[in-house]
């Protein structure tokens, strides 16, 4: 009965399963969220670098295509690790970064759309080079003034 009752009153101190945790990351210790970041920002990079090395073997377009957007989508996910899945969906689609969420997580999709529905290499090429360029911008929202300051640079080239 005492076990019912804790467990009404969301006093429940039994072991929560993986998913229950990395939802929410206050159960997790701030070494394991760092581990796990690192395991998954590196499976990112591997993923990345790998569709690289794809890029140059024959049909290799959509092996490229493939695993670079994976490997984007995991660096991406793991900053959930740090912040939670929570606070991370509710930071992308904060008022300032609106607009980059949308242009990377379109870049995603209309990358793989160009390899797998359209058939267009060079098409998919250019998602990839702006899913770079979005994941950029987007990563640069996370420092201050960082966006003004490549702006600044930007215009004093361009003039």
């Amino acid at each position: 009965m005492e076990k019912l009752r804790r467990v009404l009153s969301g006093q429940d101190d039994e072991e929560q399963g993986l998913t229950s945790q990395v939802l929410d990351t206050s159960s997790l210790s701030f070494s394991t969220r760092l581990r796990w970041f690192g395991i998954c920002f590196a499976c990112g990079v591997l993923c990345s670098i790998l569709g690289v090395g794809l890029l140059w073997l024959p049909k290799g377009t959509k092996l490229f295509a493939v695993f670079y957007t994976l490997g984007n989508l995991a660096s991406l996910a793991s900053t959930c690790f740090l912040m939670g899945p929570m606070k991370q969906l509710k930071k992308m689609f904060e008022k300032t970064r609106l607009v980059a969420t949308i242009l990377m997580l379109l870049c995603f999709v209309i990358t793989l759309c160009a390899v797998f529905w359209w058939h267009k290499k060079e098409l998919a090429l250019l998602f990839c080079v702006l899913q770079f360029l979005s994941m950029t911008w987007y990563s640069l929202s996370y420092i201050p003034y960082a966006r003004d300051a490549v702006i600044k640079c930007c215009s004093s080239l361009l003039n």
